[in-house]
């Protein structure tokens, strides 16, 4: 099942997404004399199923998407999981994940824009198309063959980085990727149950129209399910956290660019770049 939020008529809902339809929650409430809660973020934490069949949808081009949730609990992101990544910024890879957090006020809506900071504060960034796990259940210290239960599903994410802020200190990430727009995901979650081989997934990142980069997440030096693993052991994860995996290299991207992350299977999610100044 394919789930988003959107905007249809100035209200914000959640739905559920079937080629190029959208059924409202509250249609589906209507059709099944269902209670589900008319937002996402409260869908994934009730885990409740929802008999999407027969309920009355609106056309996806009538409604706009939107970022699934505006506050997951946890935003987790994975830093040169990808060889050729590392290569790019002649980094080493880690033995662990090298992971960090970003909050939520960095976040941007899909099809939005990406606002690079004045160039005073940084004058070299990149975007970076990913996939994100999606955690389903609260859970500490997973075992490996219990991590498939505990993912609700998968997003697309775009994960930005101040590169020239990020090489003034490189053991502090915080500065160099909260920078406000520096992160998006969605719209769409696709529960885990349509994504049977996460590892036959190919991350592709495109750039004003050309692919960047692509690589398979086969190729991944810690694949979703370890890290979900790994990340359990240090704290409690809850439904709603979002832990994006890396990228295989990133964009370059300047002002009047276009960018987007793409994964077929899961989805696609884009936004063009601007400029901010100091007022």
């Amino acid at each position: 099942m394919k789930l988003l939020t959107f905007l249809y008529q100035g209200q914000r809902h959640a739905g559920v997404l079937s080629g190029d339809r959208v059924i409202p929650i509250a249609e589906i409430n209507a059709r099944h004399g269902t209670r589900l809660p008319d937002d996402l973020l409260a869908l994934i934490q009730t885990s409740a199923e929802i008999p999407s069949d027969g309920a009355a949808s609106l056309p996806l081009a009538e409604v706009r998407p939107q970022l699934p949730y505006e506050t997951p609990p946890k935003i987790w992101c994975i830093g040169l999981n990808y060889r050729s990544h590392a290569e790019d910024i002649h980094a080493v890879q880690p033995e662990e994940p090298g992971s960090f957090m970003k909050p939520a006020s960095c976040m941007f809506q899909p099809g939005g824009e990406i606002v690079l900071p004045p160039p005073e504060i940084s004058r070299d960034v990149d975007a970076e198309g990913e996939l994100a796990v999606v955690i389903g259940k609260t859970c500490r210290f997973v075992p490996p063959e219990d991590v498939r239960s505990v993912i609700f599903g998968y997003t697309t994410t775009l994960d930005l980085t101040a590169l020239d802020v990020l090489a003034k200190n490189p053991r502090y990430l915080t500065r160099a990727k909260s920078i406000d727009t520096f992160f998006s995901f969605g719209p769409v979650i696709v529960t885990a149950d349509e994504v049977p081989d996460v590892d036959a997934l190919e991350v592709i990142t495109e750039h004003n129209g050309a692919v960047c980069s692509r690589d398979f997440v086969r190729h991944m030096r810690h694949r979703p399910y370890e890290l979900v693993r790994f990340h359990s052991d240090f704290m409690t994860l809850h439904p709603g956290d979002v832990l994006s995996t890396g990228c295989p290299k990133g964009a370059r991207i300047r002002p009047g660019d276009h960018v987007r992350a793409r994964i077929d299977g899961v989805g696609t999610l884009e936004a063009r770049v601007t400029q901010g100044y100091r007022s």
